[in-house]
């Protein structure tokens, strides 16, 4: 796992490139690397993994005419090398990067078509003077870009390498605040920094003299469904599940696997084991209130599987383990589970480099509580004064309604509504009461991505519609974005079986029935995995990466909380009304809930204004280490 940054179309200062690699030291504290060229420079973060020995980047192909950096693993090279092999390619190293050099000389972006993994790359063709960039095809890995006013373009694994460039400003994107008080989260291809984009998953973008193409090479496909019997689904299902864990054990250095005691976790753990001659290391994470702690179950899987189990007690919050996320993510980012994730990556690294998880399993079997809006679909048959109706009279009751609160706020007018109103943290309805500035009320009536993703094709089912915009946008924009950043921030590799895009394919494929039934969710995988998991395991409730986020805003977290938001210089930016402010304040403080998402993401955006706009970002000091319990 690595860290990329460079640039096209201009001079490279060395100085420039240096300060560029620096920033994201972080993602690769093994080596450094850089190339100079006279209209072209890569700056290059190394983090051994695949032959730890001689895989230092930037790579060159035969002849020097074209050099590759790339962050992720491609998990078929094996076999994509000894094809290339045949075929008169000689290899200079046994990288996995110098495989996709070589199928880049022949295919050129066809090669995207033959790779298995995941990553972020850059290829410059010194002939062609073209700039190459990709990201793999769920968006494991990030790539960002600026285009520079000669011409020129500036790119890197995280916008803080982008900023060190004397020609890129730090000016807020209006357009990108408003879309994340509304989803926790920006959606590609934005940012928050005007001019600064970022690439969308399975997309290239192409450089040649100032001109720019960017263009989406996969994207899956729910139209065509399986007819196979479900005990054939099931089984190539397992094949698939069992095939995407194997593949990436393959290390040089020590591996293991977050346990978080869920389904898909647990059946990532479960196949590891199963391929491991050696016990699987795991790791978890627990929290008080035991609402949200999920370590008694990680616990059953890691006795039933013998592993080296590790497990971190958090009791709070603390205001400098925010700064730290702050500095890391690079842009305002609302999803509190990224304070679990901090933790549960700090225990973790002293004990390997690699680690296995369980994510985009709930975006491909149909795992999330919402997705059971299916059930109600007959309700929108209904004729819209009923519908009216049905909203006032569960008014006086909103207060009680926790997330429902936000069907009523919205008053959905399609299925497609009522599930972006459960993904919302700041509703259309309610930007009015809080906006002030003339900017953000400009955009309020901005159509959000997801929505527009639901209501702008048709779909077979409610739920493929639902599953197609979390795969498009919670999952790489907020999921993915929260694992990689959490996990590099601590130089340590995560790897996602769930998401191998041939058992997304599959399941893209399976129908709707086999995923959510009788209120079910996660049916074909959970039948699959019975007998293979404990009992205790399928059949909990879902719990999620959840915090005690509305108490520790009104414990640990307060001070921070009032002095940031409702202080001078926040107020002084003349975003929000300050009697809004106040009043969420307080309802928090007096022991509800009701705003404790939107307050959390109005923290977030505050600290982020002052750490990369207000001034010149500054490294965070090293993070603390805390000793695994």
């Amino acid at each position: 796992m690595c860290g990329i940054a460079g640039l096209a179309g201009l001079t490279p200062d060395p100085d420039v490139l240096q300060a560029m690699g620096l920033a994201i030291e972080h993602r690769g504290p093994d080596d450094a690397g850089q190339m100079l060229k006279d209209n072209a420079g890569f700056a290059f973060r190394r983090l051994s993994i695949i032959d730890v020995a001689g895989g230092h980047q930037p790579i060159y192909n035969e002849d020097g005419s074209a050099a590759i950096m790339l962050n992720g693993e491609i998990y078929n090279h094996h076999e994509l090398r000894a094809g290339l092999e045949q075929r008169g390619h000689r290899f200079r190293t046994h990288s996995d990067v110098e495989t996709v050099l070589h199928l880049w000389e022949e295919k050129a972006e066809g090669c995207l078509d033959d790779l298995r993994g995941m990553f972020a790359l850059s290829i410059w063709d010194e002939r062609r003077q073209e700039l190459f960039l990709a990201r793999d095809r769920v968006g494991k890995k990030p790539l960002y870009y600026h285009r520079l006013a000669g011409g020129g373009l500036v790119f890197g694994s995280e916008i803080k390498a982008i900023l060190q460039h004397p020609e890129v400003r730090r000016r807020p994107n209006l357009e990108a605040i408003d879309h994340f008080l509304t989803l926790q989260y920006v959606p590609s291809p934005l940012t928050a920094f005007e001019g600064v984009e970022r690439i969308p998953p399975g997309s290239w973008l192409r450089w040649r003299k100032g001109s720019v193409e960017v263009k989406r090479y996969w994207r899956l496909d729910y139209s065509e469904k399986f007819t196979e019997p479900e005990a054939e689904l099931r089984e190539e299902m397992l094949r698939l599940l069992r095939e995407a864990v194997k593949i990436r054990l393959e290390s040089e250095v020590p591996l293991g696997a977050f346990l978080s005691g869920g389904v898909d976790s647990s059946a990532v753990v479960a196949f590891a084991a199963e391929a491991m001659s050696e016990p699987l290391k795991t790791f978890s994470i627990g929290f008080e209130p035991g609402a949200f702690d999920e370590s008694p179950y990680a616990r059953i899987v890691a006795e039933k599987f013998g592993t080296d189990h590790h497990e971190l007690r958090v009791d709070e919050g603390t205001p400098q383990l925010l700064e730290d996320i702050v500095w890391h993510y690079d842009q305002p980012f609302g999803d509190s589970s990224a304070v679990p994730s901090f933790h549960v990556a700090r225990i973790t690294r002293p004990h390997v480099t690699v680690v296995l998880n369980g994510d985009g399993g709930d975006e491909s079997f149909g795992g999330y509580d919402r997705y059971r809006l299916t059930a109600f679909e007959m309700y929108f048959r209904l004729p819209a004064v009923v519908r009216l109706g049905m909203y006032a009279g569960a008014a006086p009751f909103v207060k009680y309604l926790g997330r429902g609160q936000r069907l009523v706020q919205l008053r959905p007018r399609d299925p497609y509504e009522a599930y972006y109103a459960t993904l919302t943290h700041l509703t259309p309805r309610r930007k009015p009461w809080l906006y002030t500035s003339d900017g953000l009320r400009a955009l309020m009536e901005t159509p959000s991505p997801p929505l527009a993703l639901m209501q702008g094709k048709a779909h077979r089912t409610l739920l493929d519609a639902m599953l197609e915009a979390d795969v498009n946008w919670y999952l790489p924009d907020d999921l993915l974005v929260k694992m990689d950043v959490a996990t590099m921030a601590h130089s340590l590799q995560a790897r996602s079986p769930f998401l191998d895009h041939k058992l997304m394919e599959f399941m893209a494929r399976v129908p709707s029935r086999y995923k959510l039934r009788s209120g079910q969710s996660k049916y074909l995988l959970k039948s699959a995995l019975r007998g293979i998991l404990p009992d205790e395991i399928l059949d909990r409730p879902k719990m999620g990466f959840g915090v005690p986020l509305g108490q520790w805003l009104r414990t640990s977290l307060r001070e921070l909380l009032e002095d940031t938001i409702l202080g001078p210089t926040a107020l002084a930016r003349g975003y929000f009304r300050p009697e809004a402010l106040r009043e969420m304040v307080a309802v928090n403080n007096s022991g509800r809930n009701d705003h404790q998402y939107l307050l959390w993401d109005l923290l977030m955006l505050e600290m982020w204004h002052r750490t990369y706009i207000d001034q010149v970002p500054v490294p965070r000091r090293p993070l603390i280490r805390v000793a695994a319990a």
